[in-house]
């Protein structure tokens, strides 16, 4: 047995013993695995391999930080629950029209935090209580906003996972905006549609009206979109004039939630910006540790160890090993899969396109926030629509995650073909 598979089996084994065994925080499962690859490996503590690694995500930590603060921000003045109501109100008549909006309402937190428990938390809180008021029932409702949050995770304009795998070869995140699109928003039509178009016939707009929440928008009006609409058009401006307007997401995010200030219901900034802080600290804190441990594999040779025999793998059993071990690897955290199996089979598939396989490659890495025993957006998406067993959104979640896998494949095996006509 070679050193490197020792060093590799001991770091997994250590990871896995933490999380399950002694319940720790996956943040803290991925110092301590870290650290056991450098003492196997004889390099004692390296601390400034760890630290280094411990900061290797900081530009992607910045980004989730200040989203979050603008999400909750839009969350709290009211243009998310103003959003889904006039959605409502203007599509009640085409069905299916309303159910892909409010798909895509129910992602829009994920695509800014890149964080598909945000997506639940926020606007599948408010999404959920529409779709069960039309018509589609609870299990369905939640797995609609389940499925949304991870879809809005891996949908740009910040994917976390692609970020990680990116990261691990040297790859800046550019050029991802439109594969993420092609890839996310088919499924999430397919999905809504799959679930909730047989329930919603036609909806009775004059019964449901009373029910609705419609104070925010006839009292603020438009200016309660200003602040999303002013991120758009700045992060529109930075790709156009990158010289001029070159500001950086974090600003961005920032200008555009101190806006939301003055534009709908009172909030107090610092309380606001303290629980968007606390909420997010768990991710934050695994992307550090997802560092620490990228660098460990990297220091100890276990990284390119695991390139190496990925490779003489056959082509067709590369497909069937990535499907299946990396959203079972995501059950303890979809970002340490993209950094433990994303980034060396990105290296696997050097032929194809690297931006659009890192793209299809966290998308998978994207399913494991429905896998047990975390599984984070089933758990956090019953929990929101008051269902005791989250085990059945995960039944009715299977059809939508074989979908993902099969069209994430697809668009890795024809990524040259793909990338002919984007780029």
């Amino acid at each position: 047995m070679s050193q490197e598979l020792i060093i590799f089996l001991g770091m997994i084994i250590v990871f896995t013993f933490s999380c399950f065994k002694l319940k720790l925080p996956v943040s803290i499962a991925m110092v301590l695995s870290a650290v056991t690859g450098t003492l196997i490996s004889g390099n004692g503590i390296p601390v400034r391999h760890l630290v280094e690694g411990m900061f290797g995500y900081i530009d992607t930590i910045l980004v989730i930080a200040t989203a979050m603060i603008f999400m909750k921000t839009i969350q709290e003045i009211g243009t998310l629950n103003a959003l889904s109501a006039s959605i409502l109100k203007k599509f009640h008549s085409t069905p299916w029209v309303l159910l892909i909006f409010l798909m895509i309402v129910s992602m829009f937190p994920g695509m800014i935090t890149g964080s598909s428990t945000a997506a639940v938390l926020t606007a599948g809180s408010i999404v959920a209580p529409i779709l069960m008021l039309v018509g589609i029932p609870i299990v369905e409702t939640a797995t609609i906003i389940a499925i949304g949050g991870i879809l809005g995770m891996i949908a740009p304009p910040v994917n976390v996972p692609a970020m990680i795998i990116g990261g691990g070869i040297d790859m800046p995140y550019v050029g991802f905006t439109i594969p993420l699109l092609l890839l996310t928003i088919p499924v999430a039509i397919f999905t809504v549609l799959y679930l909730g178009l047989k329930y919603v016939k036609k909806i009775n707009y004059d019964e449901i009206k009373s029910k609705i929440n419609l104070e925010d928008i006839e009292r603020y009006g438009w200016k309660l979109y200003l602040p999303i609409i002013l991120g758009v058009v700045l992060m529109v401006l930075g790709k156009v004039m990158p010289t001029i307007f070159n500001l950086g997401m974090p600003l961005i995010f920032l200008i555009s939630a101190l806006v939301g200030l003055f534009c709908g219901k009172k909030v107090n900034f610092i309380a606001v910006s303290k629980e968007a802080i606390k909420e997010t600290l768990p991710v934050l804190g695994i992307l550090m540790g997802v560092g620490m441990f990228i660098q460990v594999m990297t220091l100890t040779g276990v990284r390119g160890f695991i390139v190496v025999n990925s490779l003489s793998l056959p082509p067709a059993m590369i497909y069937v090993a990535m499907a299946i071990t990396i959203p079972l690897f995501g059950a303890v955290s979809s970002f340490g899969a993209a950094s433990v199996l994303g980034v060396p089979f990105l290296m696997v598939f050097l032929a194809q396109n690297q931006i659009i396989t890192a793209s299809s490659i966290s998308f998978i890495a994207g399913l494991g926030d429905l896998m047990p025993p975390t599984a984070l957006a089933g758990i956090f998406a019953a929990q929101v629509v008051g269902l005791k067993d989250y085990s059945l959104v995960l039944k009715k979640s299977i059809v939508p995650a074989l979908v993902i896998i099969v069209y994430s494949i697809l668009f890795i095996v024809f990524s040259k073909e793909i990338a002919s006509i984007i780029y």
